[in-house]
């Protein structure tokens, strides 16, 4: 599974609040609301969080295996 790793954190950081990017229509509400339940983006968006927050996908994405489920 991939986990988002502190990418709200680094947006402020690079001057991009959850306001600013509703306001100036940067990301979408639902991908916010997407990125805040962990819950899966498409590209396009990890590549504009990217270009804001000046980093790279493995900055703010990690792979976790899946825990397997015991018999």
């Amino acid at each position: 599974m991939i986990i988002y790793k502190d990418i709200m954190e680094r947006l402020k950081e690079n001057g991009y609040s959850s306001y600013r990017l509703r306001k100036e229509n940067l990301l979408p509400q639902s991908t916010l609301t997407k990125i805040n339940q962990n819950l899966p983006v498409n590209l396009s968006s990890i590549d504009a969080i990217c270009k804001m927050a000046n980093c790279q996908p493995g900055d703010i994405l990690e792979y976790v295996p899946d825990q397997e489920k015991s018999e």
